[in-house]
């Protein structure tokens, strides 16, 4: 049943001031920027009045900005799980679809954006952008989709079929198979011929998904299998190419534009070479260490790949280019404005979605080439970090639950955040988990790198999993700065970047006087004494007491399966007056019977409970830490324990409070490690394969699962031996 709801607006995140202008009008003075004659002699514009947005979160807001700017009534989808998100409130007119399917069934959308005059749809950067047959079937309904020509979209969405068009327009290609035979054998040969290692990819894909790398002949079948699987799951069809995988590449891809009249730009290239599972995390422009002649070479090659399907629009021409011979090759063009255009944006100061409507009214380009390489020489540097609800120690599985705290970066013209949730909102297992875009900019790469890590420091971020701790030690990575960048980063860093330090003194002690404020407050759902508090005076716990000295036995929450189970910290705590505290921090011993040697400590605190702050001077240093104390809940596997979110220095610690000793030795035979060895989901998901029968002896760390969700599949491992 469809639904129009008139619904309050949020405040939503702002573009920097400079992108928000009406895009210039036509000129007699503009000149056509290929050597393609300017078809316009008597321009006709259709100038938008309404769109339909057919895309969800982020990207509904994203446009919903600049459609808004430009007095262009805009209206919503949404389904069931959305009611309540930000792009369902985003405008006065919203429609609900009913099952999240419905996103994806163009006929429909069609039809609604005809019942409520809708003049245009704009597809977002997902789901419909890249559907041809979408694209065709607005055309043929007079609905104006704004995006490419549908043919465009669909000999570039056909990645065999791209490749020979490249080919033929001089467009240097990888070596590969692109042909129509699927048989396993015979790709399994073509793989042989090409050389391992290869790469398997989906000829319909995107995203990362349905993409394999093979480094050898023993896992050719096996890669296949998972690959198909991905492939079928995420867009219908199992197709798959095989290519050469170049060793040490990086992703650099070019932004272009073009409209109707000849005129195609490329706007600056963007490298995207940080990622994981083939999915980008880092983007930055200008691509640091790039020669000039082949940056120039690299966007004439991207003009003549948009001009090679007669393109109109936004779109990205993907290149991987090869750090040992400075060679590129053409990857892939994605029909459609990309989750990362905000990095261009930002270093052309331009607002690429204003473009596209220019281009849908059928206006001409506004820039010649020139102008736009001057702006990008004027403007610096930027990079975009894409904050994800994931757990980089569980090969960055996606993570789900609601956003109990969240508290953002101060946006500038230089600070950018791009979201599709506030505080309180649910981050579901339905769809990709990003949970914001973080856009800085400066003059320099350097100052860019500088700027990026103190505003990600600024971010915090308490109920799913996040990936920004892992975003900060990679901005901070030495290699990163020196710009030696590559698509396989990440595993060449990983013990840098996945690394984990000491716990300091400070911030046990800061969680300890925090559970004490927080037991003061009545805010911990009773007496944590039962969770890691310890009474030590004698006649304590009768209404409005307050405790002389306290216990407190905390423990660091570690995500990863297969860490070793971290040794738990006793903090000893004194008030001595209204505000001060005699701390000690000892680590207990491996039997769980007492701690070692510590440290001591003499603290003033206070805490101040409309920011979650705990404000407290140690000898020789004031220190300010967030304190968000997150209650068991029984509904969820992953938060069966009292945690503690400290933002201390910039970084996020997780403590937890374990019960007192003589307790733990009376449950557990005196070990703090969970006794069960269960292995836990950590969102819902769809079983795809299990890896071991009933009755077989599993080794810590094999592979048990293999799940699916968010569109992804994750494998479970064993945490320990025991039987399957």
């Amino acid at each position: 049943m469809r639904s129009l709801a008139r619904t309050k607006r949020p405040l939503l995140p702002t573009i920097p001031p400079s992108t928000l202008t009406r895009t210039p009008k036509w000129n007699s003075t503009t000149t056509p920027t290929t050597n393609q004659p300017n078809s316009a002699s008597t321009p006709t514009y259709t100038p938008l009045h309404s769109i339909l947005i057919a895309n969800r979160g982020e990207i509904a807001l994203r446009v919903t900005r600049t459609a808004s700017a430009q007095g262009i009534r805009t209206t919503t989808l949404y389904t069931d799980p959305d009611a309540h998100s930000q792009h369902a409130l985003s405008s006065p007119f919203a429609l609900n679809l009913g099952s999240t399917d419905q996103y994806l069934n163009g006929a429909r959308i069609i039809t609604l954006a005809k019942e409520h005059n809708c003049q245009a749809i704009h597809p977002g950067y997902g789901f419909l952008s890249e559907n041809a047959g979408f694209a065709k079937a607005c055309e043929a309904e007079g609905v104006k989709f704004i995006g490419p020509p549908w043919k465009a979209i669909e000999a570039m969405g056909d990645k065999a079929r791209s490749k020979e068009i490249m080919g033929k327009a001089g467009v240097p290609c990888i070596p590969g198979y692109h042909g129509g035979n699927q048989d396993p054998a015979f790709l399994a040969q073509q793989a042989e011929s090409i050389g391992y290692p290869v790469l398997l990819k989906a000829v319909k894909g995107g995203g990362g998904k349905g993409m394999r790398i093979v480094r050898d002949a023993s896992e050719f079948d096996q890669r296949l299998d998972s690959a198909k699987s991905e492939a079928r799951s995420s867009f219908g069809d199992e197709v798959m190419l095989v290519e050469k995988y170049i060793l040490t590449p990086r992703h650099i891809e070019v932004q272009i534009f073009a409209d109707a009249h000849g005129n195609c730009l490329a706007l600056g290239e963007r490298d995207c070479s940080i990622q994981r599972r083939h999915q980008k995390i880092l983007e930055e422009s200008p691509a640091p260490n790039l020669a000039e002649e082949i940056r120039q070479d690299l966007w004439e090659k991207a003009r003549q790949a948009a001009l090679a399907v007669g393109y109109q629009g936004a779109g990205t021409v993907e290149f991987i280019f090869d750090n040992e011979t400075g060679q590129f090759f053409f990857m892939e063009m994605n029909t459609r404005l990309q989750v990362e255009h905000p990095v261009t944006e930002m270093v052309t100061g331009l607002d690429l979605v204003a473009w596209q409507f220019l281009v849908a009214e059928g206006k001409p380009l506004p820039l010649t080439q020139a102008e736009v390489e001057q702006r990008i020489k004027d403007r610096g540097h930027a990079i975009e970090a894409r904050i994800y609800a994931e757990d980089p120690s569980r090969d960055f599985a996606p993570s789900t639950g609601t956003l109990l705290h969240l508290r953002t970066p101060t946006t500038s013209e230089t600070v950018r955040i791009d979201a599709g949730f506030v505080q309180g909102d649910e981050v579901s297992a339905h769809y990709d988990p990003m949970i914001a875009k973080l856009i800085v900019s400066a003059p320099s790469r350097e100052q860019t790198l500088r700027k990026m890590v103190q505003v990600l420091e600024e971010y915090e971020v308490v109920g799913p999993v996040t990936n920004i701790e892992f975003l900060k030690r990679v901005c901070g990575s030495p290699a990163f700065g020196r710009g030696e960048v590559e698509t396989g980063f990440i595993r060449k860093f990983e013990g840098e970047l996945f690394g984990r330090g000491e716990v300091a003194g400070e911030v046990w002690v800061q969680g300890a006087i925090g559970l004490w404020e927080a037991e003061q407050r009545g805010h911990s759902g009773g007496d944590v004494s039962g969770s890691g508090g310890t009474q030590q005076i004698l006649g304590f716990g009768g209404s409005g007491a307050i405790p002389q000295a306290r216990e407190f036995r905390l423990v660091e929450v570690i995500s990863d399966p297969l860490a070793a189970s971290p040794t738990p910290t006793i903090v000893k705590l004194v008030k001595t007056g209204p505000s001060t505290f005699e701390v000690s921090v000892g680590r207990e011993d491996g039997e769980g019977e007492g701690e070692g040697e510590g440290e001591s400590y003499t603290v003033t605190s206070s805490w101040n409970p409309s920011t979650n702050t705990l404000r407290s001077f140690f000898p020789g240093t004031r220190l300010d830490t967030t304190i968000i104390l997150t209650p068991p809940s029984p509904s969820s596997p992953n938060s069966s324990q009292l945690t503690l979110s400290l933002f201390h220095h910039g970084a996020l610690y997780t403590l937890s409070p374990l019960p007192p000793r003589w307790a733990s030795k009376a449950l557990f035979g005196g070990s703090h490690e969970d006794p069960t060895h269960s292995v836990v989901t950590p969102m819902p998901c769809k079983i795809l394969r299990v890896e071991v029968p009933v009755g077989d002896v599993v080794k810590r760390g094999q592979v048990l699962v293999v799940v699916e969700s968010m569109k992804m599949e994750m494998v479970l491992r064993a945490p320990g031996r025991g039987c399957g």
